[in-house]
């Protein structure tokens, strides 16, 4: 009962983020003319470093956000690699709560942010060499039709601005025209959430956070797999163990980032709900999983400890 609970509660802190960030993304679509679209291209190789600063607080509804932002083309793949990598979730709390000193803490928040703008930057750089293009234009409303929340079509809303003779009933509609949506696509994506925390928290409870524990307890190059592997769950569990291992001094520094890097909370489950190209989905999976092996391994060889 008590994992259910956990669940709900978890869910419902995510709320007023999926709100906010379908609220905008429809009024992106309803009212982003050429200028507002080229300004978000332009903004494209600066997303990863503003993503990976937004991403080191301590709230996984960045991460859902930007899975919803990228789905609807309005980030780039390396700017959502850059606040998944980043995202602290259950980390910072845990910390506070352990005692750990305020710049060890900062230290380790400020390591995360450069892993994931460094890593952003150079995955959206090999992105555009490889397609030798851009960052794709906007297409929310592709979002919309998968979502069936029946939001208006720009083509057809402007050749309706020509028929609707009452300007201030014109301006009603169109402020009602993107809550609606708005409400529909974030009931539908939380829904979604809750079953599968739910369905999570029930397996892990079943599982056993010893299990998980003990799975991390080997030594050498393993560890690392091992972190990287127990992060990519989407479920608050995961950070929350790792940190604690850390804390114990039963896994190291690099370990430690090999975890939390992949641990992208509930952004990732949300990824593959709202974006269409299973491929696409499957590629930054693999991606995150390559950056926490990759960086933990690299870590440890160096020595490097907080």
């Amino acid at each position: 009962m008590d994992m259910i609970l956990d669940a709900c509660i978890d869910s419902v802190k995510m709320l007023p983020f999926l709100f906010i960030t379908y609220l905008l993304m429809e009024y992106l679509e309803e009212h982003a003319s050429g200028k507002m679209a080229e300004a978000v291209e332009r903004s494209g190789r600066l997303g990863p470093v503003i993503g990976g600063i937004v991403g080191i607080f301590p709230q996984c509804g960045f991460s859902t956000a930007a899975s919803n932002l990228y789905a609807g083309k309005v980030i780039t793949v390396g700017t959502l690699i850059a606040i998944f990598l980043s995202t602290s979730d259950e980390m910072l709390p845990i910390f506070l709560s352990g005692h750990l000193p305020p710049d060890r803490i900062v230290k380790i928040l400020l390591v995360k942010a450069f892993i994931g703008i460094l890593w952003g930057v150079l995955i959206d750089a090999a992105v555009r060499r490889i397609l030798k293009s851009g960052k794709a234009p906007m297409d929310i409303h592709s979002l919309c039709v998968k979502e069936k929340c029946h939001c208006d079509d720009p083509r057809q809303e402007y050749k309706d601005m020509h028929e609707v003779r009452d300007l201030k009933e014109h301006a009603h509609r169109h402020h009602h025209g993107i809550i609606k949506p708005a409400l529909k696509h974030t009931f539908n994506i939380f829904l979604f959430i809750l079953a599968v925390s739910i369905i999570i928290n029930l397996v892990v409870e079943a599982a056993g956070e010893e299990t998980i524990r003990s799975f991390l307890s080997n030594k050498g190059i393993f560890v690392n797999f091992a972190a990287s592997l127990i992060g990519l769950i989407p479920n608050c569990a995961a950070s929350v163990i790792i940190t604690e291992l850390y804390m114990e001094g039963m896994i190291g520094f690099g370990a430690l980032m090999s975890g939390l890097l992949t641990g992208a909370g509930i952004g990732l489950l949300v990824l593959f709900r709202v974006n269409q190209d299973r491929r696409a989905n499957l590629m930054i999976t693999a991606a995150l999983f390559f950056c926490g092996v990759f960086t933990g391994i690299l870590i440890d060889m160096l020595k490097v400890s907080l």
